[in-house]
């Protein structure tokens, strides 16, 4: 069973750091582009996050450009996201996923291009 777990999310004030984790188990990702998306209260998911299945690329949604980094670690199964100077509109629920087809040339930011999903954690910035 194919399975995504995120965790590392939780309460934190405005300019502070949080880094979240995305364990994947049950299949080997490491061909596969792995993203990060957030869906907040009332509004659609968006793409924050992505970095291709060698790690030699990343792309960044522009709200979070120059604060956020995603990583990966090939051996651990596992992707990263560290958010620095966290912003109250940085509050959602952050979702990691997998895209579904391997080895692709870029990353892409359509919801629909990712099969596998984590449960989702979520992430509350105050002001």
């Amino acid at each position: 069973q194919v399975r995504l777990v995120e965790s590392g999310g939780g309460l934190v004030q405005a300019g502070g750091s949080l880094r979240l984790s995305c364990a994947a188990s049950g299949r080997t990702f490491s061909s596969y582009t792995m993203g990060w998306f957030r869906q907040a209260p009332g509004k659609e998911r968006e793409f924050v996050a992505g970095i291709s299945w060698s790690g030699l690329s990343t792309y960044y949604a522009e709200s979070v450009k120059g604060r956020f980094t995603i990583s990966r670690d090939i051996a651990k199964n596992t992707v990263y996201l560290q958010m620095n100077s966290l912003k109250p509109e940085d509050t959602a629920v952050y979702y990691c996923a997998a895209d579904r087809t391997p080895v692709r040339s870029y990353i892409t930011t359509f919801h629909d291009d990712y099969d596998y999903w984590g449960q989702g954690t979520q992430v509350t910035v105050s002001s």
